[in-house]
């Protein structure tokens, strides 16, 4: 089924889950147990990531092609990078035999290390593969990324969000937008797409900070903004507590972010998971989104 009429027709909140597919085929067992301990917060849709370069394009389809055989609505990741008419049409009708009936369509990162023309390929931008996947498969359900603030390669918010914009307009029917920090970006960017007669859902994306380290690389990648008084809070707690308090402070964080977009009309929350169950188990439960588990043993 569409992501999109699934996103229209919840009746409460939801969660929709990202992984990445383990490298190696021994780490399989350990992912799909992971995955199975998720399926507790019920989630509307879970998406699976493509790898830089579509390196892990066979790992990505076998994976998505498995959750969606265990019951999961899932998603593949589809990138412009390297990809061909006829790779992208044969990768499209894998996924659609496999019982997969969704793309989270993107530009993507080049491969590492290497000189990346993006004027030479036949995909530019996430909007072509969007237009080609809607004449391609016109039953897939197509969803594109978008950014609060804007990508890192974006020259202004106003071409920014003229991209999203044409993305959606190509055919997308949701949107699931990178992780940020401040909830006013979120607002803001709704406000604008409503503004231009877009009423696309915009899932949410949240990635709780678990040490200074992974900020670090988070804010370097994909270019998202820390508000100060968060940075200082940080701060603080690796002084009183070292990392452990980060981590902690970061759920916290995570956990109010996420109260405040269901407050402001958010759809549901797309947690990026890290392939790790306990985080996303106890942020569902402290948000208020899922019941604590029964207690087992004596009184």
């Amino acid at each position: 089924m569409q992501i999109d009429s699934l996103i229209q027709g919840a009746a409460t909140p939801f969660f929709s889950l990202e992984f990445f597919p383990p490298a190696e085929e021994a780490h399989l067992p350990a992912f799909y147990a992971t995955v199975e301990r998720l399926r507790a917060l019920d989630p509307l849709f879970v998406s699976v990531t493509y790898g830089a370069g579509g390196a892990r394009r066979r790992n990505t389809l076998a994976v998505t092609a498995e959750l969606a055989r265990r019951g999961f609505t899932s998603m593949a990741h589809l990138t412009c990078v390297g990809a061909e008419p006829e790779s992208i049409a044969a990768f499209l009708k894998e996924l659609r035999a496999a019982g997969v009936d969704n793309v989270l369509a993107l530009r993507g990162d080049p491969p590492k290390n290497e000189r990346w023309d993006w004027q030479a390929g036949y995909f530019r931008h996430a909007a072509d593969l969007v237009t080609f996947t809607r004449e391609h498969e016109p039953d897939m359900g197509i969803g594109v990324a978008v950014y609060p603030a804007p990508h890192p390669e974006s020259p202004s918010f106003i071409q920014d969000r003229r991209h999203t914009a044409d993305k959606l307009r190509a055919g997308a029917g949701f949107a699931v937008s990178q992780l940020f920090f401040d909830v006013r970006e979120y607002e803001a960017l709704v406000a604008d797409l409503r503004a231009k007669g877009l009423d696309t859902p915009v899932v949410p994306g949240i990635l709780p900070i678990q040490s200074f380290d992974s900020l670090r690389r988070v804010l370097s990648l994909c270019g998202a903004n820390i508000p100060g008084k968060l940075y200082l809070s940080l701060e603080e707690a690796d002084r009183r507590g070292g990392a452990a308090a980060v981590r902690d402070a970061g759920l916290d964080f995570a956990v109010r972010q996420i109260r405040q977009l269901l407050d402001c009309g958010a759809p549901g929350i797309h947690l990026y998971t890290l392939n790790k169950a306990d985080l996303c188990l106890r942020i569902a439960e402290e948000a208020g989104m899922r019941r604590p588990a029964p207690a087992t043993g004596g009184c």
